[in-house]
């Protein structure tokens, strides 16, 4: 019963600047709209509402990053008949307004900054080790620390690993956490879907305890249709280049006017 939802997700994908309702997903996947949400939840791990939310937020940060139209225009032309509820949600997702969003991605300047602790919080530490599939083009992988399983907002935490290999997550603060990876291709390519992680993985409850060492298992794997959009503000920022946008921007404007 996948089939039906991977409809519904690619009908998503082309047509998330439209007022796509519930129910029109549901008749598009040939489903009731009850058993079409509960199957979808199933599938993906989260609401059809949700996973609209998350790609049209992800094509924002792509327009916000190579073209040079208003915040205003973006938020229509991904589908928000608001632009309070836009800003709103960019924030809550990404950690970071869509103006500063810009204005980072135009300086090339990563977000990456390590764990954000209190001088008097008590620490413990992340050893991980991470293993992921034969991947076709280049790439390299984002690790981000979250207080829960839904990735939105600035990580408490983060690092970047080139491959299969070890890493370590220092000055944690304790508490229960969840660790998200997204590997990201260096190949430089328009769609916003092909943009998409090359590769994914989790791992959750993970618990620091003051001055220990947690041990964690990332294992990734090809992203797949039905993998939420990762919305972290790491992986564009930390590749993007001055001065791209304009030379772009007659392109993305067509995919906003068509």
């Amino acid at each position: 019963m996948q089939k039906p939802i991977e409809r519904a997700i690619t009908i998503m994908w082309e047509r998330h600047d439209e007022r796509l309702s519930l129910d029109e997903l549901a008749s598009e996947a040939h489903l009731s709209r009850f058993y079409f949400s509960r199957l979808f939840r199933s599938t993906t791990g989260t609401s059809p509402g949700r996973f609209l939310t998350a790609i049209r937020l992800y094509q924002a940060k792509i327009f916000l990053r190579e073209t040079d139209w208003s915040v205003t225009d973006i938020a229509y032309g991904v589908g928000y008949n608001s632009l309070g509820t836009f800003i709103g949600r960019f924030g809550r997702s990404v950690g970071i307004s869509p103006a500063r969003y810009r204005t980072m991605s135009k300086g090339g300047m990563p977000l990456l900054s390590g764990a954000k602790t209190d001088d008097v919080e008590p620490t413990g530490s992340i050893l991980g080790r991470l293993t992921m599939p034969d991947l076709e083009v280049p790439g390299r992988v984002y690790v981000g620390l979250f207080d829960s399983p839904i990735v939105q907002g600035e990580p408490s935490g983060c690092t970047i690993v080139n491959g299969n290999g070890d890493f370590t997550m220092p000055e944690v603060p304790a508490g229960k956490w969840f660790l998200r990876a997204a590997a990201i291709s260096l190949t430089p390519d328009l769609s916003a879907r092909s943009r998409l992680p090359l590769a994914v993985g989790a791992c959750d409850n993970l618990t620091i305890t003051p001055g220990g060492t947690t041990k964690a298992e990332l294992h990734l794997h090809r992203t797949k249709p039905f993998d939420l959009p990762i919305l972290f503000a790491l992986p564009e920022l930390d590749t993007s280049q001055p001065g791209g946008v304009r030379r772009r921007n007659a392109r993305v404007h067509a995919q906003l006017a068509g």
